[in-house]
């Protein structure tokens, strides 16, 4: 039978064209993805200012709540106390720590980046001077070498950088060779300029042939503490590239899960199609003795011969393509630039397995049929209008559309806010598969209600194209569930981002008053420029504005999940304030020291409203009593806890506010007063409030940008099967179209009528996927908003149907042109 199958392949290359494409784009995808989940697993981070040490002790970065199962993770540096460095430094093997103080401190003219650090922290590096001294003294400052070029300072001249949110002048007495963007001071002076006395990480260095096992153990105990070896020690260095580290997994592991169920269905439909098209041929060789399972290899065989091909040419673009991925993940903040890609083996096992493996499952379903029918019903059945569906497809079909129907339900009677999207994401895929499985239903309704309509303004050629689409409407499903697919599920996940971002910033500017931000360009702002900014003719409020995580320890049943509960910063401020906060009792003016403001859903959920007290941990792992001053409306899944700016900036990595809120006064606008003081303050630029409504949705959109990727892999797969489907229907009808020629039809009759059918099976298409995407934007929307209609530019839904109409024309048109070129009577003759 293999021999059979390798000439059955010579004669029919182009019916395994489309599955050959859809392994080779499947491999690699799969391959990508698991490209990024090793580096994810990894999230290897090569030590680049700590590379001298043989061990690396940082802060735990994760806080475990009392009564909780999971820990939350901290968003801000965890700081080590100066006290660990003796005890440490006690453990047996150990024969030095070092402390590393860091903190923000970019040049002015070199852009935002830039640490600074304690020149006793260099040795960890090591950097070594090229020229010039050490830094003795609190105006002195050692720069790296790639800095130094960068800038064109030469030892005795003058830098000036932004420190403490302040321009500050110092004099280079040293060029150091070492990792570029670090600043190194006096230790004392980094001390004062770090703003907290605590040490970032510390590094370890451990006595040759000691047991770094046992050293690491015996630092677990010193304290609450982390120690990393390895290449694990730069994650000390870019501590954020550990929450990133969920977000690769999860998105790496979703994308290759979904691309190898989509290569099945592709895979599945082009093979189930092809065995379809060759029922007569399987019917002739049952006749002259071959038995079902000689047929299921046959075609296995087949299928084995294209996957293999293909998966070793998608195997090229799968390194590629990985990596790419990445940096685009990187570049829009889901992923950390500093983790190093990495794509082993195992990806490449992995890939090339699950294209292999989907290639041999959508061939055992393909097979099914073809090897069981007994060879008179196959002659018959070729003919003939098939039955819409078996019992297991019925069955599956109404599963996945209860499946649907629930968690909408679900969505609209459980799911508030932002978490809305963890139901209706599924919900869009279940609506779909169900819709897909029951597909030859849904498509003779959709065809029944649109033939009557068209049918009273068709002519001759028109009415034949309504009734040969009716007629067959069973076998027409499998063109119009493809578009079906291509248009529902890209429709749902692009309007559902959409509806996310509007709804969010409509809540967070529902009650903003602010009309214009200072931001700061580079580490946090000084924070003596809020009192210079209210005293400015005009400014009638402003305020520090500082955003981060924490977690409510006490009382227990705080309404957050395992992430968290978002912070947010403000200066006190009477009811006119600048700050989005709409009080409902108590008062903002009260909002200094130890004390909070808490959303009214989370009062009524705890219990403590104003004048009780809470506990929380903020984000660096500070724990803190905080008295309740205030409580405000927030709309549902929205909601955030509202603490004192400098309180909050103090338990931030940057320990400084980074943008303030000013509200002015009716009248002249204020614009270029605080220009002038933007200009006298460097490091200080003026923006309207759009950059901040932008900033507090920048998680969404990024959310948004990673869920436009994974629309557009599914885009270009139902496009191949798209295609597929209805190039080889359309190049199957060769004869039926050879006879209607026969019978008198010119060319452009017969295009006509192909071209009226091209419209019904998209525009059913179109319909059912527009079904499916309303049925999950719907309760979607009435969650998340106000409204319960998607929110979205009107364009997109247009782009998305345009590009179906085009494919589904295209691919029925463009082939029937080439048949037509066939002399009838030639066509007519031909075998199916």
């Amino acid at each position: 039978m293999m021999r059979l199958a390798v000439r059955t392949l010579r004669f029919r290359k182009n019916g395994f064209i489309a599955t050959f494409v859809a392994v080779v784009f499947g491999t690699a995808i799969v391959m990508a993805c698991g490209g990024l989940l090793e580096t994810g697993i990894r999230s290897n981070v090569p030590p680049e200012r700590l590379a001298a040490a043989d061990l690396v002790v940082t802060g735990k970065q994760t806080h475990l709540r009392p009564g909780a199962e999971d820990a939350t993770p901290l968003t801000e540096q965890v700081d080590l106390d100066a006290s660990l460095l003796p005890k440490i430094r006690s453990v047996a093997g150990v024969t030095d720590a070092i402390g590393s103080l860091t903190f923000p401190a970019p040049l002015l003219k070199g852009g935002p980046d830039g640490q600074g650090h304690d020149w006793a922290s260099a040795r960890l590096a090591p950097y070594e001077l090229q020229s010039g001294t050490a830094p003795t003294k609190a105006g002195d400052v050692v720069l790296d070498a790639s800095t130094a070029k960068a800038v064109h300072a030469k030892v005795g001249s003058k830098v000036t950088l932004l420190v403490r949110g302040r321009p500050t002048s110092f004099v280079v007495r040293g060029i150091a060779a070492g990792p570029a963007g670090h600043t190194f001071f006096q230790t004392d002076e980094a001390t004062r300029l770090s703003g907290a006395g605590s040490y970032a990480a510390i590094g370890v260095l451990v006595a040759p042939g000691t047991n770094l096992k046992a050293v690491e153990k015996q630092l677990k105990a010193v304290g609450n503490v982390s120690v990393l070896a390895g290449v694990d020690r730069g994650s000390a260095e870019h501590p954020d590239a550990a929450t990133f580290q969920t977000a690769l997994i999860s998105i790496a592991g979703s994308f290759g899960g979904i691309a190898a169920m989509t290569m099945m269905f592709v895979v599945a439909s082009t093979l189930a199609l092809s065995a379809q098209h060759r029922e007569r041929e399987f019917a002739l060789l049952r006749g002259i003795g071959t038995t079902p399972g000689q047929v299921r290899r046959m075609i296995l065989g087949e299928a084995l011969m294209v996957a293999l091909p293909a998966v070793a040419l998608g195997s090229l673009p799968g390194l590629w393509l990985g990596q790419f991925l990445f940096d685009r993940l990187a570049a829009n903040g889901v992923a950390s630039a500093a983790v190093d890609y990495r794509q082993g083996w195992i990806p490449l096992v992995a890939g090339a397995g699950a294209a292999v493996l989907a290639a041999i499952g959508a061939a055992l379903i393909a097979a099914r049929k073809s090897a069981k029918i007994r060879p008179v019903e196959a002659l018959l059945e070729a003919g003939l209008q098939r039955k819409w569906f078996g019992w297991i497809r019925l069955i599956f079909g109404l599963l996945f559309t209860g499946g649907g129907l629930a968690l909408v339900i679900v969505t609209l009677a459980v799911m508030t806010g932002p978490l809305a999207g963890a139901t209706a994401g599924p919900a869009v895929l279940c609506w779909a598969i169900g819709i897909a499985l029951l597909g030859p239903f849904w498509t003779k309704a959709v065809l029944t209600v649109l033939r009557w309509p068209l049918y009273a303004v068709s002519r001759v050629n028109g009415r034949l194209a309504i009734l040969n689409v009716t007629a067959r409407s069973v076998a027409m499903s499998a063109a119009v569930m493809p578009v079906m697919l291509a248009v529902g599920i890209s429709t749902a996940n692009i309007y559902m981002q959409t509806t996310q971002v509007h709804a969010s910033e409509t809540a967070f500017t529902k009650d903003l008053r602010a009309d214009a931000v200072l931001v700061s360009t580079g580490g946090g702002l000084d924070p003596a420029l809020l009192g210079e900014v209210q005293k400015l003719k005009g400014v009638a409020s402003a305020s520090e504005y500082v955003t981060s995580n924490g977690v409510i320890d006490e009382p227990r049943n705080a309404p957050f999940d395992e992430d968290g509960a978002p912070l947010q910063g403000i200066t006190a401020q009477g009811k006119d304030g600048a700050a989005p906060v709409k009080v409902t009792s108590g008062s903002l003016e009260s909002l200094t020291g130890a004390t909070v403001a808490l959303p009214d859903y989370v009062v009524s959920k705890i219990g403590r409203g104003v004048g009780s007290t809470i506990k929380m941990t903020l984000g660096d792992g500070a724990s803190v009593d905080l008295k309740v001053v205030a409580t405000f409306a927030a709309d549902r899944g929205y909601e955030s806890i509202v603490l004192p700016a400098r309180l909050l900036a103090e338990h931030t990595t940057d320990r400084l506010a980074k943008q303030i809120l000013v509200r002015a006064e009716p009248g002249p606008d204020i614009n270029g007063e605080l220009q002038k003081l933007a200009a006298a303050h460097p490091g200080v630029q003026v923006s309207d409030r759009d950059a901040l409504i932008a900033g507090n949705s920048a998680d969404l959109k990024t959310q948004a940008w990673v869920n436009y990727l994974l629309v557009g892999m599914l885009i270009a797969y139902t496009a191949v099967s798209i295609v597929n489907s209805l190039a080889s229907a359309t190049v199957r009808r060769r004869r039926e179209l050879g006879l209607q020629r026969l019978t008198g039809s010119t060319r452009g009759q017969v295009l006509r009528m192909l071209t009226t059918e091209s419209f019904l099976v998209a525009l059913a298409g179109i319909i059912l996927g527009t079904l499916v995407a309303l049925a999950t934007l719907i309760p979607f929307s009435a969650t998340v908003s106000t409204s319960a209609l998607p929110s979205g530019p009107l364009w997109i839904y247009l782009v998305i149907v345009g590009a179906a109409a085009t494919l589904t024309f295209g691919s029925i048109l463009l082939p029937a042109i080439a048949t037509l070129r066939t002399r009838p009577a030639e066509a007519a003759a031909r075998a199916d």
